[in-house]
């Protein structure tokens, strides 16, 4: 029985032959991930005036032009160099945003968006199984209440949940990432649930 990382890697190999519907079922199955990860970093206030899916578009873009370049291990691997590059997406729109000091009034709610041909991915391809980093992040229709509780998280707690259950990194690389101790990051995301536990409840 095919798994999920033999999809994934097929779907790389397909995609780096110059196969677009190969690209289309890639994003497909992984910009929502992606998605989420953008818009837990970002903190309400960024929110309001950054539009995560354009990010998420604009990494793909990205991360497809560079599919060369990247030596498939893993699914893990492949959804943490997605993360990477729209965390990098990211930065550089914060960075343009206070440069321009865009009117916020012209933002287009991303509540309305829908990807479709004109964004450069086409079709609602059937998407293949992939693994839920927890219960709680795997119920899509609770993650507007989940993002208004990872809201009222500390910066530190919200970092955090966002490496171990988004990106997926290990305590370890946690660890080296924050210039922590591995017993230092087991503590901190046990906390940081335990907040966000909390907060979810209360809202």
């Amino acid at each position: 029985m095919c798994t999920c990382n033999q999809k994934t890697r097929h779907l790389v190999v397909q995609a780096k032959q110059g196969d677009k519907s190969a690209l289309n079922q890639l994003y497909s199955v992984y910009s929502e991930r992606v998605r989420w990860m953008v818009r837990f970093r970002m903190g309400g206030r960024l929110r309001s005036k950054l539009e995560s899916m354009d990010l998420v578009q604009d990494a793909f873009l990205h991360a497809f032009s560079g599919l060369d370049g990247f030596t498939y291990n893993n699914e893990g691997d492949f959804v943490r160099w997605l993360s990477k590059i729209a965390e990098n997406e990211l930065r550089g729109n914060i960075k343009k945003f206070h440069a321009d000091k865009r009117d916020i009034r012209k933002e287009v709610r991303l509540d309305n968006y829908k990807p479709n041909t004109t964004n450069g991915f086409a079709g609602n391809l059937e998407p293949i199984a992939t693994t839920t980093p927890s219960v709680i992040f795997s119920r899509k229709e609770e993650l507007d209440k989940l993002t208004q509780a990872i809201d009222k998280l500390k910066p530190e707690y919200r970092e955090v949940i966002v490496l171990t259950k988004i990106d997926g990194l290990s305590h370890d690389e946690i660890a080296t990432r924050l210039d922590k101790t591995p017993d230092a990051v087991r503590m901190l995301a046990t906390r940081a649930m335990v907040a966000l536990a909390a907060a979810f409840r209360n809202i």
